[in-house]
Order: structure tokens, then C-alpha cells, then sequence
């Protein structure tokens, strides 16, 4: 990372950019804006990229808009299987950029996705304390 963007994600001055979207087919992006509200309100700058997005989109993105966390929605049961295409587009590409996913994530599953790389996994009910808290532990 050049040092001037090592800089911006390390100085509290510079808001952390986060990019939002919803992998694949699911269509349930109502939780999603209200995360993205969450995370303007707590001073973040969002990019909310919505429904249907693929691994493409997403990495584009990350890398246009100068991205420090990728947020994902998970409705849809593909969070095992989309996860690491996420995780190897980002490394494939040299980014190195914290991914948060949120949504309907079986517990049983936290683990296994925290082992693969994801930085942080929140539930439905998570206040806005808490989801900002988790993106910036990622980004920390």
C-alpha cells in the first residue's frame, strides 16, 4: 500500500471508507441500508454498491473508491461459498482490505469463517454501537 493510503487508514482524522453490497441472487437489501445508515451516522464514508453484485463488481470498487472494509450482506446461506472468492479476488488483486460480513450466519459457522479471513460477523439485532465498533476493529 502506498504510504499516503497506509496514512489515511491510520489517521482518525480520515474517515474509514467502507464499500457495502449483496453477493449473487439475494434480494434482501433492507438490513443493508440501515447498516449503511449506521455507518454514515458513526462518521464513515459508505459506498453502497446494493443487490446483485458480483466478485468483480465488489473488487472494482474496493479499488476505485480507495476502500478500507468490504461489507457484505448474507441472506442467502452462500456465506461459505462466497466468502473465499471474496478473499482470493482481494488477495489475487493485492488489496489488502479487512472483509465484515453481516446477516444470517449460523454461530456454527462464525469459526469456520473468521479461519478462512473474515474479519468480523454480525447478527440481525447488532446496534449501531456494534457494527461500527466491529468495522473499526477491522480496519484497526
Amino acid at each position: 500500500m502506498p504510504e499516503d493510503q497506509n496514512d489515511a487508514v491510520t489517521d482518525r482524522s480520515a474517515p474509514i471508507r467502507v464499500v457495502l453490497a449483496k453477493l449473487g441472487l439475494d434480494g434482501h437489501d433492507r438490513g443493508l441500508k440501515v447498516v449503511a445508515r449506521m455507518l454514515r451516522d458513526a462518521g464513515m464514508e459508505v459506498i453502497y454498491l446494493g443487490l446483485r453484485q458480483t466478485t468483480d463488481s465488489v473488487i472494482a470498487a474496493v479499488e476505485q473508491e480507495d476502500a478500507d472494509v468490504v461489507g457484505l450482506s448474507m441472506h442467502n446461506a452462500g456465506h461459505l461459498a462466497l466468502a473465499p472468492r471474496i478473499l482470493q479476488a482481494l488477495a489475487d488483486s493485492d488489496l489488502d482490505v479487512p472483509v465484515v460480513i453481516g446477516g444470517i450466519v449460523p454461530e456454527a459457522d462464525v469459526d469456520t469463517l473468521r479461519d478462512m479471513g473474515i474479519s468480523a460477523v454480525i447478527h440481525p439485532g447488532a446496534s449501531a454501537l456494534e457494527v461500527a465498533d466491529a468495522v473499526r476493529r477491522s480496519v484497526a
